[in-house]
Parts: C-alpha cells; sequence; structure tokens
C-alpha cells in the first residue's frame, strides 16, 4: 500500500517513520515534508485537488493527516466519494478543535468534567457561530478579570498553531493577553477566559473509528518556552512518555469522566470520525478535568508515543476504517520515552532560518526533523522547532539523561532548549 502523510513537522516524520516500518507500506510519501522525511513531494496541505491528483498518479490509497487545517477545511469530507482513506475526523468532527468555545459547548452539553469558563467576542470569523456570542461589553471582561483577579486562562477561539493560549496570574498578563489576541485577530476576535486549573498535565491519544477507542501510551508535554514553566506557551519544548503517577485508579476515572462522555458526544453528532482525539487533561486535586480537544496526534507527544508504540501503526489506522479496532491489539515497548525540542532563538517570536546544523551526518534512529530543509549534502534551519532528539531508558531519570546527552551531538548558532523535560515535581 502506498501511503501519504501530510505535514513538514516532527511529529509526520515520526508518523512517517512508524508507518513505513509496517509490512504492508510500500511507499510512504510525505507533503510537503522536511529536510528529513523521504520521498518528500511539494505540495500545499490544503491544496485537495493537487493531493487528489498525486493519488492517482501515485496510487496512493491512504492520507494520514499531521496539522490541523486540511482537516478543519474538510479533507476528509472532500475524498468521501474516492476510493482514498483519509485518517482524521469530517469537517464537523474537527470543529472540536478548529473552535475553543464549540469544543467548551460540547463538552457541557455532554457532561465531560473540564473547568468553568465564560464566552466573550463579537461575531466570529468563521461559519461555527454566525451569531453574536458572549459579549464585547469591556465592563463585563473587566469584572471578570479582576474578579479571577488575574489569575487564569485566555484562548483565542479559533486556530492558532499552538500559540492561541495564554497562562495568566496577573491582571496585567491578562489584560495583555487580551490585547495580543486583538491585535492579531481583530477587535472582535471571539475568545473563552477560564479557570486556571493546577495540578499535573497529561495527554492522552485515542485512536477511534467513532464508536469504539483504543489508547496510547499517556505522556506528558512541556508546553512554556524556559525551564520551570515559565514563558511564553510555545507549539512544544519536550514530552516524555509514559507518565509515572498515571495509574489503573486514573486512568478508568479519566475514561469514565471524559473519554466515554466524548465518545457519546461524537456519535450523537453524528461526527464521521476515523481517526485520533487528543484529550489535554489537567490531573487536580479534584480529578482529572478536560483542558481541550485536538483531532489529531500531538506533537511532540508523537515523537514519544510511536517510538513507544509496538504494535504496527499501518494496521491500527487501517482498523480503524474496517470495523476491528475494537479486537486490535494494543502492545508497547518498555521503557521510558523522551523528547527534546532544539529551537530556533527567538522562538516562538522572530527568528532566523538557514542556519547549518551540525550533528545530523552521523545521527542515529530517533532523531525527528521539524523546521529544517536539505539543500544539497547540508541540513539547514526552516523554523523555529528545529530538531526532536528522543532517547530511551529502563527508567524516566535514564531516558532523561540519555536524551541530554545525545542533544549534546548538535549544534547550529543560537540553538536553544529546554534543561529540565521530564524533571516536573508532579503536583496531584
Amino acid at each position: 500500500m502506498n501511503i501519504a502523510v501530510i505535514g513538514s513537522g516532527g511529529r509526520e516524520h515520526a508518523i512517517a517513520w512508524k508507518l513505513s516500518q509496517s509490512k504492508s507500506a510500500q511507499k510512504v510519501f510525505v507533503l510537503p515534508g522536511n529536510g528529513g522525511t523521504k520521498n518528500n513531494v511539494n505540495i500545499d496541505v490544503n491544496d485537495f485537488e493537487a493531493i487528489l491528483n498525486l493519488c492517482k498518479h501515485r496510487t496512493i490509497e491512504l492520507i494520514v493527516v499531521g496539522p490541523e487545517d486540511p482537516l478543519a477545511e474538510g479533507i476528509v469530507d472532500y475524498f468521501a466519494d474516492t476510493p482514498v482513506k483519509v485518517f482524521g475526523p469530517d469537517k464537523a468532527g474537527a470543529k472540536l478543535e478548529g473552535s475553543k468555545i464549540y469544543a467548551k459547548r460540547f463538552m457541557k452539553k455532554y457532561g465531560v468534567v473540564t473547568g468553568d469558563y465564560r464566552e466573550f467576542g463579537g461575531i466570529c470569523q468563521s461559519e461555527y457561530f454566525p451569531e453574536k456570542i458572549g459579549t464585547q461589553d469591556n465592563i463585563a471582561i473587566n469584572d471578570t478579570i479582576v474578579k479571577m483577579n488575574g489569575d487564569c486562562v485566555i484562548k483565542y477561539d479559533g486556530l492558532a498553531a499552538g500559540k492561541g493560549v495564554f497562562v495568566c496570574s496577573t491582571q496585567e498578563e491578562a489584560f495583555a493577553a487580551l490585547e495580543d489576541i486583538r491585535q492579531k485577530y481583530g477587535v472582535e476576535a471571539s475568545y473563552l477566559i477560564e479557570e486556571k486549573l493546577e495540578g499535573s498535565e497529561l495527554s492522552i491519544l485515542a485512536f477511534t473509528d467513532g464508536n469504539d477507542y483504543k489508547l496510547l501510551l499517556p505522556s506528558q508535554d512541556h508546553k512554556q518556552l524556559l525551564d520551570g514553566d515559565k514563558g511564553p506557551n510555545t507549539g512544544g519544548m519536550g514530552a516524555f512518555c509514559p507518565v509515572p503517577f498515571y495509574t489503573e485508579e486514573l486512568k478508568k476515572r479519566i475514561e469514565n469522566d471524559i473519554i466515554k462522555p466524548t465518545m457519546n458526544g461524537i456519535k450523537a453528532e453524528g461526527f464521521n470520525f476515523k481517526g485520533v482525539v487528543y484529550f489535554g487533561l489537567m490531573i487536580t486535586k479534584e480529578g482529572p478535568k478536560l483542558l481541550e480537544y485536538n483531532v489529531r496526534l500531538g506533537d511532540p507527544e508523537t515523537e514519544v508515543v510511536l517510538p513507544a508504540l509496538k504494535s504496527d501503526l499501518l494496521q491500527l489506522v487501517l482498523s480503524c476504517f474496517d470495523g476491528t479496532l475494537k479486537d486490535f491489539k494494543m502492545e508497547f515497548n518498555d521503557g521510558f520515552f523522551v523528547d527534546i525540542v532544539l529551537a530556533s532563538g527567538g522562538y516562538p517570536k522572530a527568528y532566523k532560518k538557514g542556519i547549518p546544523i551540525c550533528g545530523l551526518e552521523e545521527a542515529k534512529e530517533l532523531v525527528f526533523h521539524a523546521g529544517t530543509k536539505k539543500e544539497r549534502d547540508k541540513f539547514l534551519t526552516n523554523g523555529g522547532r528545529v530538531l526532536n532528539i528522543v532517547a530511551c531508558g529502563n527508567t524516566l531519570e535514564k531516558a532523561i539523561e540519555n536524551a541530554y546527552k545525545k542533544v549534546k551531538l548538535f549544534y547550529f548558532d543560537n540553538m536553544f532548549y529546554r534543561k529540565n523535560i521530564g524533571k516536573r515535581n508532579f503536583r496531584i
């Protein structure tokens, strides 16, 4: 079987790497790919006509979508009347990620445990909410922030490539976040102001056929730029799996309070959902609460959960289409996996591209490219998050040690990375 992976980041490199290990995989194309991926085809991820023509020309039977945009734009719907299977939800199901307000309303409707929130904004710039939602009344907005003393989370309603969430601790930070949203997305942009939940974050990835689901190992992302979970939110500076505090008791509670109600909602809404539901959780003193949905594999979580997966990824994906997911046997490799992101100086704001990368010529397994390109025989930086350096170990501590030892093999000017991935003091 020929397969196409859509996207250009570390997640897509990891997906293509894992799919290519399947005996059933003939050739894995990556659209458009990066400096580390093979069989790249330079096609825009939202050019569905060009993707369909490539599928016909190369007899591609399966598409696995990495980034959010093609799903939100309806790639599953576009290919519905073709022989090509597209792994991901239809446009209606993609709203769970495409609109933070829609997702919160969905959670409330189907009894998914989440934090308190208020909606604000003008007329949304999307088809999800043609009506006026919330309020732009500055008095109501100010009152909400003052009552919370600025200790809140503010989320832009739409897609923002992981950069539309602002975790605030003071009123000054909250008002600055609102100004940032208005400058980027317009004065009538819609957003949420949520209570800030305390505890330990957890990422759960569920493969689903729309009825049943299978879980990958739990992982934990490190979103903030700086050590000690300080600084602005990024797309993710590193991750590890499995997570030490993930017990059977906690798993059952997450399934009962969050995953099963979500699946009930997906069925009730009639979504065509053959893909992945990403559950971003906070494990609080009161129990697990849902922060957000994604409708695809997370990044950088994918770079650790796929190396940890022993089962055949292609067969797992195909089982979501042929009705055999319920009986699919999930197997995992022993040990712990840690991913450290090497980023360009200045990320997540302005950064330079085209900087030579040293060390990749000798790189072995589990180095996933993200923002790279290859010119002749040289690798150059081409994005904010440049490389994902992954290592494993019998214990989490050993995996961390191995990962940081591996990081020392690589260098580019103004290279930046967090020094404490996996070293949090877990708060539950």
